[in-house]
């Protein structure tokens, strides 16, 4: 029960108000830059979409784990970025218009992505496939209702009171951000309770998927230099590439493939990559 008001009312709940006080801190020319100039939209989408799968990959051909954490593994690499990147690229002063529309363009691509990519995995390691029905306009109107929405709400807020809302701004880089570690402790808190045992047995997830984390973001920071994209623009993709959506990498696991150790990975990557890509964002931001 506990569980469940988490997910479904404080997590939806929280997000809205964190992509709206996000929204205070835009306004319309930030997003029509981003598709003005598309060449860094693109560079993020693609590297999402294609290379952190591969990087999973590689990195499951050299591990020896279970067949489950592996696919497990590959699955948190399909899954688009959520709000803690949008978060995380504002609060290190990142391009949030950009990483805004990286995180909407990939959550709708995964819906066919996510299960092209599993399905492969699955082949390569136990040459069976399993078909994944993703609820593609449910999950359309929910980026929308949850994202897209309240940060337009947010811009013309600004755009009507605009003193009100940079006064906000400085308080909302503490309010936002606890809002969010609160609402995702208690999901990942009552997550680890059904699986308390297997998450102690299995920390050796822990090195892989901060292996996966820290790799995603280096090759973000990398292609962002190599197409001579801003550094302000470099980091964004990098952490947009680094962190994945686990909720949804623990929903696909559970209930779809029904499979608790594939469940396990994304519960264990979710403990702490929040923390880990904010400490390589700034790393980026600040020294490379």
């Amino acid at each position: 029960m506990a569980n469940v008001f988490f997910s479904d009312i404080l997590v939806p709940f929280a997000l809205v108000i964190t992509m709206l006080g996000m929204g205070l801190s835009l306004e319309k020319r930030d997003f029509s830059l981003v598709f003005r100039y598309p060449k860094a939209l693109i560079t993020g989408v693609l590297s999402k979409l294609f290379i952190l799968p591969l990087i999973a990959f590689t990195i499951c051909l050299f591990t020896n784990i279970e067949i489950e954490y592996k696919i497990g593994l590959i699955l948190i690499a399909a899954c688009p970025g959520g709000a803690t990147t949008n978060l995380l690229t504002y609060l290190l002063r990142g391009n949030l218009a950009l990483s805004i529309s990286m995180t909407a363009m990939n959550s709708i691509i995964s819906l066919i992505s996510i299960p092209f990519i599993v399905n492969i995995s699955l082949l390569y390691f136990y040459g069976i496939s399993q078909e994944i029905d993703l609820p593609i306009l449910n999950t359309i109107i929910t980026i929308f209702l949850l994202t897209i929405i309240p940060t337009i709400i947010g811009i013309y807020i600004r755009a009507r009171k605009t003193e009100l809302a940079i006064k906000l701004e400085k308080p909302l880089r503490f309010i936002l951000p606890s809002i969010l570690l609160i609402v995702f402790t208690g999901v990942l808190y009552f997550e680890q309770q059904s699986g308390d045992s297997a998450f102690k047995s299995s920390l050796i997830l822990f090195p892989i998927g901060l292996l996966l984390n820290f790799s995603g973001m280096a090759f973000g920071k990398y292609i962002g230099m190599m197409v001579k994209l801003s550094k302000k623009t470099q980091f964004t993709i990098a952490i947009e590439i680094g962190l994945q959506n686990s909720a949804l990498a623990i929903f696909i696991a559970s209930s779809v493939l029904e499979n608790s150790k594939m469940a396990l990975v994304a519960v264990i990557y979710s403990s702490f990559t929040f923390f880990s890509t904010a400490l390589f964002g700034y790393i980026f931001k600040k020294y490379l």
